[in-house]
């Protein structure tokens, strides 16, 4: 069950930030510069951010719209009698995104995040498989 700090959980608002440390009035005046540049700079982080909370909203659709394939191709491994691990395929897609990736993501971090998905989705299609089994029954 999601709770407030799972993803689509009910909290709207990230956590909050650690307050900052108080600076002197003379540190102040002598950084006025660097104090405009600083609100600049936390207000372009601030954008940044909730340009990645909308990514993060998308990419979970994403992945749960990939991960629902990924149930119904358990149902019919199931029904066909196709193993679930194809090593064959799961390589190739591994090859397929490391080559089509344009980066920054570097090529082992492109590899790590698609073999994580790609477990996820194993893990999901033997699920499948095991419920219409149980349902077959």
């Amino acid at each position: 069950m999601a709770d407030e700090h799972d993803i689509g959980g009910k909290s709207e608002r990230p956590p909050e930030l650690p307050a900052k440390t108080p600076r002197s009035a003379a540190t102040d005046r002598a950084s006025a510069g660097d104090a405009a540049a600083a609100k600049r700079g936390e207000a372009q982080v601030d954008d940044l951010r909730r340009r990645i909370d909308q990514i993060d909203d998308q990419l979970m659709r994403l992945l749960n719209s990939r991960s629902a394939c990924a149930v119904e191709i358990g149902r019919l491994k199931r029904r066909i009698g196709m193993p679930v691990y194809q090593p064959d395929r799961e390589k190739w897609i591994l090859d397929r995104v490391e080559k089509n990736n344009p980066g920054p993501l570097d090529r082992g971090a492109v590899r790590r995040v698609f073999e994580r998905v790609i477990d996820e989705s194993r893990r999901l299609e033997r699920l499948a498989g095991e419920t219409l089994e149980t349902d077959e029954k």
